[in-house]
């Protein structure tokens, strides 16, 4: 005995110079993942191998402390950090087979070698296990030991601890799990593939029922207890993470910011990365790009069956649909039988549904982008037995449904300081990742005319001047066909007031005006507004909006007209802060400033005064770094084209969203040529939006499916919910500025006698002309105007 104490005793002297400090416990940083949140603290995302949600041991109920006790250490509570009896027995094993079979481990020793430690199962390992439960027993209580223990515990499919494992595999909290729940989380240690509820149910069941006897035997159970908890089935199955709100798309760029600064530490730390997202309106934008989606699809027809499961029974298809994947709303289901009136269904959730004349009625056949089919009066000519289709529940109706070929890119900012409040890549991220809010960027059509009318209305002329909307012919060199610009209507208005043009989106008045007024002032107030004027041609097509551009761009594009005539940038991410709550970094946006801002400066370079900037920096907390948005627009110019794009929603191309019933909306839509690209962008004081709808390979939406019919009411869904209650807000008539009475059919100011007049507003320096003396109309003019030859 005193050989093998002093051996012992040597070993312990020779090892423990090499042992981890146990102190170290105390400020452990678990390796934790990074989570993505809206502004309102609604979790959107969480990256990262190991999925762990830290505790502390007052928040783990008894029930499962207990069931962890009697199945891995049910004499924690008096041990001095290791059991000899164990101990013992991994001697033993070692002697006899030349391995560790059962390892003897207490939680401490498990403790120790989950933090500090390699999982080989060797001898020198061991040694050092028992060691550093020595020390740590002496460093840290017994409830210290253990909180450290359910956090770090592995538990099999990626959980870490506690927390996680309840999630993972029931979808609760720990606080929600039943006895025989608890019990079967607390048989993982030992095995977690072999003892895993999903993958060995059966091995599973065998482990729980004994943790529950050994409960019984400890005291920690009634009889009763048992017997209910060991009646229970076995109902693990995987989870995902529970978010508040899923957001694909705005989850994948807020990702990559902090994959940028932290690089792989970023799914290890606990960073919480908090973004400009509203989850409200977030939510909203999703469901209206979804249904709007749906809605275009609807019009074009039914594309048939794409894939029918083989086999002739339930059974056969039930295997095979656990193999096809929900598309977000849209959930996979085959058909168990058709008649003429009714589609049954299961679904890959297992329910069973029956789809009605008024789910099917609208799949009239697809034959082409233009036409459909006959009205469909008996559901057996669209499905048959075996039939994979899509079904969505919507309005307390299953629909016959299937996925759009059609996209759409949305985007949704605060026009005061350019922070995201909603942005939607997609019909489904996991379809296709392409963000086309943000990415690529396709021709925005007469969406460009606002910055026509508005270098219009800087060089002189006024929502009354008149330009003449009729046909124009460009010659073209070397050869090339003449170009000949058409209003999409093919027909032509005549001399048309500047008012009138725009809300009508006449392109002939666009290529005048920009003939007249020169390509570069087109560029130069797109770059004032912030586009990058790369993208822009340099020709008189820009004129019909040959630009290529990205919702992103547009709406921001449009905040200037929505705030009142300054430039802001946008902006994703408002702070990165650490597992603690500290924050890393922060975004001090380039804002706009109405009062007191004497001592900000204005920001020349928005996008660089956006970056998100470490808050350890010796600038960070300087009132300097809080830049003002620079002013771009003067402000009687900006309240005429706002007050003409308020027009396009009342009497124009967009009257539409007239339905809000409201006046202190405006916006632009867009169209190109044979409608490929789709565009509504509009806005209110509050909020700007941009939606583009369009085919990821540019072909024709259909003859009829301009801005105002595939993308506007993408907006007006989104709008609706966004700006409930929200009070109406009517801008105030700028000092320079009055409002007079107009001649509709010659903008020259009314005479008193004309009852057709309207208003009009003008600079106070440039009014309406006076109306021209009856004597003086030339007898073959029925309006009084000048010939169309002296109007560009």
């Amino acid at each position: 005995m005193l050989i093998g104490t002093g051996s012992l005793a040597g070993v312990y002297l020779y090892l423990k110079p090499g042992l981890p400090d146990a102190e170290l416990l105390k400020t452990v940083q678990l390796q934790t993942p990074l989570q993505v949140f809206t502004s309102d603290g609604q979790l959107l995302a969480q990256f990262g191998e190991k999925r762990r949600e830290p505790t502390t041991i007052n928040e783990v109920p008894l029930k499962l402390v207990r069931a962890f006790l009697a199945a891995e250490d049910d004499n924690f509570r008096n041990h001095l950090g290791i059991d000899p009896l164990g101990l013992l027995r991994a001697a033993w094993q070692l002697i006899s087979s030349g391995q560790i079979q059962s390892g003897g481990s207490t939680i401490t020793m498990q403790v120790a070698k989950n933090y500090f430690l390699s999982h080989e199962r060797t001898f020198a390992r061991k040694f050092n296990e028992i060691l550093l439960a020595l020390e740590i027993e002496k460093t840290l209580t017994k409830d210290e030991i253990l909180e450290l223990y359910f956090n770090v515990i592995f538990l099999g499919h990626r959980a870490y601890g506690v927390n996680a494992a309840a999630q993972i595999y029931y979808g609760k909290t720990t606080n929600d799990l039943t006895l025989a729940e608890a019990a079967m989380i607390a048989g993982l240690p030992k095995a977690p593939s072999k003892y895993n509820p999903i993958t060995n149910p059966t091995r599973a069941k065998e482990r729980r029922d004994w943790i529950l006897g050994r409960m019984l035997k400890l005291g920690f159970i009634e009889k009763s207890d048992l017997n209910q908890a060991i009646n229970q089935p076995i109902t693990a199955m995987l989870h995902g993470v529970q978010l508040d709100l899923a957001a694909p798309y705005v989850a994948e760029e807020a990702r990559r910011a902090a994959l940028e600064i932290f690089n792989d530490r970023a799914y290890i730390d606990g960073l919480r990365v908090y973004t400009t997202i509203n989850g409200k309106q977030q939510k909203a934008a999703q469901n209206a790009v979804i249904k709007g989606l749906l809605e275009y699809d609807k019009r074009h027809g039914w594309r048939g069956i794409k894939t029918k499961l083989s086999g002739d029974n339930l059974n056969d298809w039930k295997s095979q649909l656990a193999n096809h994947k929900n598309i977000g709303a849209l959930k996979a289901a085959v058909v168990v039988a058709a008649t003429e009136n009714q589609i049954s269904a299961i679904t890959r959730d297992k329910e069973m549904i029956k789809i009605e004349p008024a789910g099917f009625n609208w799949a009239r056949v697809h034959q082409s982008v233009d036409s459909i089919g006959s009205t469909v009066n008996d559901a057996r000519r669209l499905v048959q037995p075996g039939d994979l289709i899509r079904v969505l529940y919507d309005q307390d109706l299953w629909w016959l449904a299937q996925q759009p070929e059609v996209e759409a890119g949305f985007v949704a900012l605060d026009p005061e300081n350019g922070a995201i409040r909603a942005m939607v890549g997609g019909f489904n991220y996991f379809e296709s990742k392409f963000n086309r809010a943000t990415q690529g960027g396709r021709l925005v059509g007469s969406g460009i005319k606002p910055l026509i009318y508005t270098a219009a209305l800087e060089s002189g002329m006024t929502p009354a001047t008149l330009i003449n909307d009729s046909p124009v012919v460009f010659d073209q060199t070397e050869g090339a066909t003449d170009w000949r610009p058409q209003n999409s209507s093919g027909t032509f208005l005549g001399p048309t007031r500047l008012r009138k043009a725009l809300y009508r989106s006449r392109n002939l008045v666009s290529v005048r005006l920009v003939r007249e007024l020169g390509i570069d002032s087109v560029i130069d107030i797109a770059g004032r507004f912030g586009l990058d004027t790369a993208k822009l041609p340099r020709d008189l097509s820009i004129s019909l909006g040959t630009a290529s551009l990205t919702p992103l761009e547009m709406a921001e594009t449009y905040a200037v007209f929505a705030n009142g005539g300054f430039k802001v940038k946008h902006h994703l991410i408002d702070r990165i802060e650490s597992a603690n709550g500290t924050i890393l970094y922060q975004t001090r946006a380039v804002s706009v400033c109405r009062e007191n801002c004497e001592k900000r400066l204005v920001s020349i370079d928005a996008a660089f005064d956006n970056r998100l900037q470490p808050t350890q920096s010796e600038f960070f907390d300087l009132e300097l770094t809080e830049r003002m948005a620079p002013r771009v627009l003067n402000p009687r110019i900006h309240f005429l084209i706002d007050d003409m794009l308020r027009d396009v929603i009342q009497v124009g191309t967009a009257k539409k969203a007239s339905k809000l019933g409201r006046k202190d909306i405006a916006g632009k839509t867009g169209t190109t040529n044979d409608q490929v690209d789709a565009w509504f962008s509009g806005y209110h004081p509050t909020l700007v939006a941009s939606v583009w709808v369009g085919f990821d390979q540019p072909k024709t939406l259909g003859r009829s499916e301009y801005g105002g019919r595939a993308a506007l009411p993408i907006w007006i869904e989104f709008m609706r919910t966004a700006l409930k209650n929200i009070p109406e807000r009517n801008p105030t008539l700028p000092a320079g500025l009055i409002a007079t009475r107009i001649d509709p059919d010659t903008g020259a100011k009314a005479l008193n006698s004309e009852s057709a007049s309207i208003r009009e507003f003008f600079l106070i320096e440039n009014p309406p002309k006076e109306p021209a003396p009856k004597a003086l109309v030339p007898a073959d003019s029925g309006s009084g105007m000048s010939s169309p030859q002296q109007l560009f």
